[in-house]
């Protein structure tokens, strides 16, 4: 193993060389997220959650630069990477884990946390890398509804809470609801939990949920309490999605355990340096962030002008009860070359649609316009 190779497996909080990792970390295969090819002249993306916008011009000149290097192994960059994060969070180093997006932060928890005779317990409907991860390791996935306020049922939870709950799942913003949980019942929450029950707070889209009393990213104001594992991704509000990075933050040995799983390697050149330049582009992130709540108010009026109520959105998509079959509205955009989220169960009657740019929103408007049963006070 070369030196390099040996800096990453320390940056990434790994103690253990992949050959010595569990027989577990084989059973993986074929458990991967659906495709987001686009086709060229292919439909309008409004399924995937992607900031349609990014990533910023600094990004994207960064990203063109890096290419020049995508012959080098990436190793000697990571750890400038991770201290970039800490320092942007506050913390040391060793309470980073780079993933290659934050699906692979959600893999290796599963490999850390779960496994046959373990349980982990989460919301329905929520983002589903989770739940897939933690059955291919054998565990059992116990799915609560949200409440009728699309918040997670965290007394629910509690009540399916025991002795094999090794692992908790909150995606707060929620995937696909966009609705927050309040801050100050997680905590409650987090506290009732036992101690050898971990917690995953995925904050996908934290950038796009205002601070609040009900809202407070638990990397900002964190909990003294090795168990909860907070993650973030360039995917959203950084405009990176086909890039892949993620992370996760946590205490040092949380991190060490979980790190034993990361895939060497795995955080490419291009992306190390890209995402340098974006966690200091505060003024590319603050351009997104407000062009997504313009463009979020707008999507708000157009449906209230067409008698629709959507669930309020803290992220950068809208889900809303059509109050027909989901699959229905699904295939009508289809056909007219607009892509928007897939059904989610149980909620058999809603959609979710991403924000794009105001001339993709035009045609989603369109395309809503031209069902038989659209409600429309406007004129087009």
């Amino acid at each position: 193993m070369t030196s390099s190779r040996r800096s990453f497996l320390r940056l990434t909080g790994t103690a253990i060389a992949a050959t010595q990792a569990p027989p577990i970390a084989s059973s993986w295969a074929g458990v991967f997220e659906p495709s987001r090819i686009d086709r060229s002249n292919g439909p309008i993306l409004l399924n995937s959650n992607e900031n349609a916008y990014g990533p910023s011009a600094r990004v994207a000149e960064a990203i063109q630069s890096a290419c020049t290097v995508a012959n080098r192994y990436p190793y000697v960059r990571y750890g400038s990477l991770i201290e970039q994060i800490a320092s942007t969070h506050h913390i040391t180093p060793e309470n980073v884990l780079l993933g290659c997006g934050s699906t692979e932060i959600l893999r290796v928890s599963a490999c850390a946390f779960l496994g046959h005779g373990k349980r982990l317990i989460q919301a329905s409907p929520t983002f589903g890398a989770m739940e897939r991860y933690a059955s291919a390791t054998g565990a059992e996935v116990i799915s609560v509804p949200l409440t009728r306020s699309f918040a997670h049922d965290l007394d629910g939870m509690l009540a399916r809470v025991n002795d094999q709950t090794s692992l908790v799942y909150i995606c707060n913003p929620n995937n696909p609801t966009a609705s927050l949980t309040p801050r100050n019942d997680l905590e409650i929450f987090v506290k009732k939990l036992p101690a050898s029950a971990f917690v995953i707070i995925d904050e996908a889209y934290h950038h796009y949920a205002s601070a609040s009393d009900m809202y407070a990213s638990f990397i900002d104001r964190r909990l003294d309490d090795e168990r909860v594992i907070v993650v973030r991704t360039f995917s959203k509000v950084y405009g990176m999605a086909g890039l892949r990075l993620g992370y996760a933050v946590s205490a040092s040995g949380t991190v060490q355990r979980m790190g034993r799983f990361a895939t060497e390697g795995s955080i490419n050149a291009i992306v190390t340096q890209a995402a340098s330049v974006a966690l200091a582009d505060k003024d590319g992130i603050d351009d997104f962030v407000q062009r997504n709540l313009n463009d979020r108010q707008e999507f708000f009026n157009q449906a209230m002008a067409r008698a629709l109520k959507p669930i309020d959105s803290h992220t950068n998509f809208v889900m809303m009860n059509t109050s027909h079959p989901a699959d229905e509205i699904i295939e009508h955009f289809r056909k007219n070359n607009v892509s928007i989220g897939r059904k989610f169960p149980p909620m058999e009657t809603y959609i979710r649609v991403s924000l794009g740019r105001p001339e993709e929103m035009l045609a989603f408007w369109r395309v809503w316009d031209s069902l038989p049963y659209a409600k429309t006070g406007m004129m087009h």
